[in-house]
């Protein structure tokens, strides 16, 4: 026998028997049958002759049998356009705040900005949500009587009224994207070891608002607010106390420059916690760049 008997005879040893368990057709040989169309045409719009889908087995959210469905009828609403783009701000009654006055949670002899209320644990902010700051609701400012030094980011007449009316100064005050996020956790920021960053201007679309002495914004001139302060009095017909003779005058006068993030620290500055020290940029390029 020859060799190549002998190695054909070995390999069948070894090899299963021929069964219908390991036999198949040759590749292409058999076609599913297809089901066609049959007697109705397209006329119940996906639904089925009968049975579940025509009953409470409901069909998915947004499917309109067959037809073209509402959001593709109307892709587009005017009123929603760059609804995401929107900035938004979570609101803080006056009546939460004069709690966490009266609590110690904030500290009326000090000035009250955003990392002050985030301290506290009670506000939460989502920079990722396009949420920029504290909008300062009216409720409760029939009973507020702290006087304060406040820095928010969104406020109406009657808050601004009730503010100033016992003897306190309210800002509206801008803080971009970048400052926020420093602003969340202040002590995580400064574990991080990064140079204090810069405070961005307001966009095109905010500078009204944050130039108006009507609404008390930080870029506003300081005579103009002062006559605001007084229309506003007269609006609301209460007597403007005097805060030049005001013990506290100078805690109530207290502003952050217009690209300083926190109170006493300026922009450029690294803060290391576990030395206690402040390291300063020294390099002019650097105290240029942080200054303007």
């Amino acid at each position: 026998m020859s060799n190549t008997a002998d190695k054909a005879l070995s390999l069948l040893r070894y090899l299963p028997r021929v069964c219908l368990a390991n036999i198949r057709n040759n590749p292409g040989a058999h076609k599913k049958p297809r089901r066609g169309r049959a007697q109705h045409g397209g006329d119940k719009h996906g639904d089925g002759n009968k049975g579940s889908g025509q009953r409470q087995n409901f069909m998915r959210l947004g499917y309109e049998t067959g037809n073209n469905p509402f959001h593709l009828r109307f892709p587009r609403e005017p009123y929603y356009k760059g609804h995401h783009l929107k900035r938004q701000y979570p609101p803080l009654s006056m009546l939460v705040l004069q709690k966490l006055l009266d609590t110690n949670r904030l500290d009326a002899s000090k000035p009250i900005d955003l990392v002050a209320i985030l301290n506290t644990g009670l506000y939460k902010l989502a920079p990722d949500q396009h949420q920029f700051g504290v909008q300062l609701t009216d409720e409760g400012a029939d009973i507020f009587c702290a006087k304060i030094n406040l820095e928010v980011q969104w406020a109406t007449d009657l808050v601004i009224a009730a503010i100033e009316k016992a003897g306190g100064v309210i800002t509206t005050a801008y803080y971009d994207m970048p400052s926020l996020q420093s602003m969340l956790n202040a002590q995580k920021f400064f574990e991080r070891g990064v140079p204090i960053p810069r405070r961005m201007m307001p966009p095109p679309d905010a500078i009204m608002y944050y130039t108006d002495p009507a609404k008390r914004g930080y870029l506003a001139d300081p005579a103009e607010v002062s006559k605001e302060r007084l229309v506003l009095a007269q609006k609301y017909g209460y007597t403007l106390p005097k805060i030049e003779e005001d013990p506290d005058y100078q805690m109530l006068t207290e502003r952050k420059d217009p690209r300083q993030i926190f109170y006493g620290l300026h922009p450029g500055w690294v803060v290391n916690l576990k030395d206690k020290v402040i390291l300063k940029p020294q390099e002019e390029e650097l105290v240029a760049y942080y200054n303007t």
